[in-house]
Order: C-alpha cells, then structure tokens, then sequence
C-alpha cells in the first residue's frame, strides 16, 4: 500500500479512533457486535505481574494521556495518580464498561503507560543513583523525533532536574538545559575561540559549562576553558566517548585535582556520554552533575498488561490473575495492601499508620472528574516519594494481600 506521509507516525485522530491497535481486538469487536453479545460489561485492570530484574517498584506515567485517549466513551476509569510509585500485582488503572466501547484501545493505552512509565522509572532511580547531584536527560537523538517531546515529558517527570529537547521542554513547561555539541567546536576549529564565543553570544542566564574533550586531553582542555573565561567559567563537561573513555572516575579525579591546583576550585565537572544508573553511582562523589540519554531514552521495559477480572457483575479472570475488582491502600511508610475494591481500610496491617485509597475516579460515564498537574508538580511529588525510599532501610517488592 502506498503512502503520502513524510514520516510514518499516527496522528491525533487515527490515535483516538482506534486504529492503532492489534487486528485481533477489531474482530473481537466484530465477533461480539455481530453474534449478539455486545452487552457484556466488565471490568479489566492494568497491572504488572513481574519487574525487570533488580527493580522492586516502578513509577507510574501516561495517565492524563490516557485520560484524552479513553474519555467522552461510556466508561468509568479509576487509576493511580500520575508519578505514583507501584508494585507488582497492584491494580494502577482500571476501566469498567462494555468491552466494545474500548476494546480497540487496549493497545494503544497499554502503549502509552508502558512506554512512559518505563522512561519516569529509569529517570527514578537514575536520579537515585545520582541524589543531590543535578541529574539532566539528554535522550532526543535517542527516540524517533515524533515521540521526543513525549521522552522528555515523562524523563523530566521522573525526576531529571532538566532536559535538553526545545519542544519538549516548552510543552513539559521548563526552560530546555544544554550549551555547546562537540560540532560548534569542530566547526571553528578551536576550542578556545568556540568557548569565547559563545561566552560573548550567548545569554548570560545560560551557565558557562565548557565541553572539555573533543580534541585534546580533558585535564589539558579543562585547564584551558578556565583560563580562557576564569571566573564567568562554570563548569566543564566530559564526554568522553566510549571508545576512548579509559576509567573515567580516574579521569574526573585527575581533571578535578587540576582544576584544584591551578585555583579553579570553583570550577563544576559534569559528565556525559553513555551513562547508566550505575556510572552516576560510581561518580556522584566526585562529579557535580550528570547528562545522561540513551539509558532512560531506552529503559527496561515495565511491563503492563490489562485483564479482565470481573464480567457481568461475576469475578472473573484468566488463570494465573487475580480475579475481582481491586484498590490498594498506602500508609506513609510505603506499606501497601491490596484489598477487594469494596472493602473501606483505614489502618495499615503492618505498622498500623493511617492509609489511603490510590485508585481514585479517573473517568465517570466519559467524563474527566479528575484535574491534572504540571509535569513540574508531579516531578516534586516523584521526589518526595524518592527521599522516602533512601530512608527506608528495607523496601518490600511485594504488597500485603488482605480478603476479609
């Protein structure tokens, strides 16, 4: 079939109407309408049966997305709040209606929440890795550009203090964060006339960070960069590319003690280039801030799945689920508990703190009841929720299942 699209991406509209989604819920649409069995309402909850090795918890995203995708349909949606932290087998959306008014979405929502989701938690515990150290999410030439303002979004909601996508930014509502590529120097032929240059062009209110390796030795470069703009010199940035990085915690340090020496105390060092949550753990003592891409661009995937669990009235679920509709209580202790949506709990179980209720009323009979947040209001949230994660000395992957 021949197409006239200049990029081959779903737009708004073919989005709403259902087109992206697999084959098979279009004929079992079909299968139901024609076969006089369209009526059946049920209930189908979104959850995750099993994190990717080494997580216990992930933070949940998509949600207001969602939201535009499923609302002005005869459904009822309850979920979690957008950035909330979950566990396996908890419930974190849920939409009751016929299964015909939103079957065709369930791959195209399972898409939206798996996918930002999985970038808000990998810029979690990213962030973690890198706590009280500016952690920045450099991932637009990592996706295909009609989703970057996306991966931004839910980077920045993750916890990255900021990002560096124009788009991205100006809808996630934040100034973008970034100074100069390895190209404006290459371009000029010079570091030292690329770094004056810029210092003389560029907005005052744009930090003076150097990039220190593109054509000599990061300590040499470094050194030049503060003696060339001394004390309007913020920081440098190291990029070192993988295939010449070496020990770059020896290279930091080395740069640092020459920095120190030569009277640039006051000079930050910032690294990029490849990094995972495990380098930034590495260097947060000695770095003072991180620009990291491809590994939040590109996470393990959470893997979120939706199931029926009650039809008609009647609990109901595939095998190896939880049949039944269900909410999960939290005490502020981090202590979850997964009752039958009915039952009203008011103490947590284990430590005996007061709970609440995480699934709230989302969409009732298509309509939106719930107001959204800024990206940056979620994003403190998100944080708070990791302060409270440092200080629990041991965190359960696994929540409390409580039937009265």
């Amino acid at each position: 079939m021949g197409s006239n699209r200049k990029f081959y991406i779903a737009s708004e509209e073919e989005i709403l109407e259902g087109k992206i989604t697999d084959v098979y819920f279009m004929r079992t649409r079909e299968v139901l309408e024609k076969s006089g069995e369209s009526h059946h309402r049920v209930y189908a909850e979104v959850h995750n049966y099993g994190l990717p090795a080494g997580y216990d918890w992930a933070i949940l995203a998509g949600v207001e997305e969602v939201a535009n995708l499923l609302k002005g349909k005869p459904v009822n949606v309850y979920s979690m709040d957008e950035g909330e932290l979950f566990r396996m087998f908890e419930p974190v959306l849920a939409i009751e209606g016929r299964y015909v008014d939103f079957g065709v979405h369930e791959a195209g929502l399972l898409g939206i929440l798996r996918h930002a989701t999985s970038i808000a938690t990998k810029a979690a515990r990213v962030k973690l890795a890198g706590w009280g150290k500016p952690v920045l999410f450099f991932g637009v030439r990592a996706v295909h550009p009609a989703i970057a303002p996306m991966a931004d979004r839910y980077a920045f909601i993750g916890g990255c203090d900021g990002i560096s996508g124009v788009l991205g930014a100006e809808l996630a509502g934040v100034k973008p964060t970034g100074t100069m590529p390895h190209a404006l120097i290459l371009t000029m032929g010079d570091q030292v006339k690329a770094w004056k240059a810029f210092d003389e062009i560029i907005s005052r209110d744009v930090p003076r960070i150097a990039l220190c390796d593109t054509l000599s030795d990061e300590r040499f470069e470094s050194l030049a960069a503060a003696r060339a703009l001394g004390e309007r010199l913020y920081g440098v940035r190291l990029d070192t590319p993988s295939s010449r990085r070496g020990d770059m915690r020896k290279i930091v340090l080395e740069v640092r003690w020459a920095l120190d020496s030569a009277g640039y105390k006051h000079v930050k060092i910032f690294v990029s280039g490849g990094l995972d949550e495990e380098d930034v753990r590495r260097l947060v003592d000695i770095a003072d801030g991180f620009g990291v891409g491809t590994s939040i661009a590109f996470p393990k995937s959470i893997d979120l799945a939706m199931d029926i669990v009650e039809v008609d009235g009647e609990s109901f679920s595939k095998r190896g689920k939880l049949p039944g509709r269900k909410q999960v209580y939290r005490c502020e202790n981090l202590h979850d508990t997964i009752t039958k949506f009915d039952v009203r709990l008011e103490r947590c179980p284990v430590c005996g703190k007061p709970v609440k209720p995480l699934l709230k009323p989302l969409i009732l009979d298509g309509k939106v009841v719930r107001e959204f947040e800024k990206p940056s209001e979620v994003r403190e949230r998100v944080l708070e929720t990791l302060k409270k994660l440092r200080a629990i000395e041991e965190f359960n992957p696994e929540p409390q299942l409580l039937v009265p």
